[in-house]
């Protein structure tokens, strides 16, 4: 595939983790990239183009979004945790995770879906959380959310061969496993024995966007090293 026939995909939280092991794994499939993030993810490549964008500004996530164009595929990787036991909860902790995982997806893909092309894909990085976990109800509720909000999406876009799908995994070794807004619920390592790597939470994204994930949609797939058994 030639730099003029690639597809381009949008991808968020693009500065580290999964947003920017996703970026980098669509790169080297063949893809343009445009990433959305608040800091530098410092990719040099001919085909990514890189938007400062605050996941949280949500009028400003809709004009950059609407700014982009044409897309084959959206990526909402940008997340963040705060975790706290009942008794102990902040409703803002609670409203900044909304902002960015829920109302930020819904901005985005509300804003490209006029643009998405046929056959195209969305996906947004949920998690393993998202049934519920001790001291993480408001993360979980978010994560919960998108469930909900991506078959709604399927369900609209089906006609138009669009698949939207959310990719939950467990831990992952990211920046935000030692965030220290999470202490209260420090990572446990799961069965199979290593945290999840992001390149591998970017593989199956690549894999549900790629040529042979077409027929998934309206599902969240869990990646979790064993966490769930």
């Amino acid at each position: 595939m030639t730099p003029s026939e690639s597809k381009r995909a949008l991808v968020t939280g693009v500065s580290s983790g999964i947003g920017a092991a996703t970026a980098r794994r669509l790169l080297d499939d063949g893809w343009s990239v445009t990433g959305f993030s608040r800091r530098d993810p410092g990719i040099e490549h001919d085909r990514f183009d890189w938007v400062a964008v605050d996941l949280g500004d949500l009028e400003l996530v809709a004009e950059q979004a609407t700014a982009v164009g044409a897309v084959d595929a959206v990526v909402h990787a940008a997340g963040l945790q705060s975790s706290a036991p009942l008794g102990k909860l902040r409703v803002e902790d609670g409203l900044e995770m909304w902002r960015i995982h829920v109302a930020a997806a819904e901005v985005l893909v509300d804003a490209l879906a006029p643009s998405i092309r046929n056959g195209g894909r969305v996906v947004l990085v949920g998690s393993r959380t998202m049934s519920g976990a001790a001291g993480k109800s408001q993360y979980a509720a978010t994560k919960s959310a998108l469930v909900g909000m991506s078959r709604s999406w399927a369900a609209e876009l089906v006609d138009r061969a669009i698949t939207v799908n959310v990719v939950a995994p467990g831990p992952t070794d990211t920046p935000m496993l030692n965030d220290p807004a999470r202490t209260s619920t420090p990572p446990k390592v799961p069965p199979l024995g290593r945290f999840i790597a992001p390149d591998e939470v970017a593989g199956l994204i690549g894999f549900l966007v790629g040529p042979h994930g077409g027929s998934i949609t309206g599902q969240a797939i869990v990646q979790c090293a064993g966490a769930s058994l």
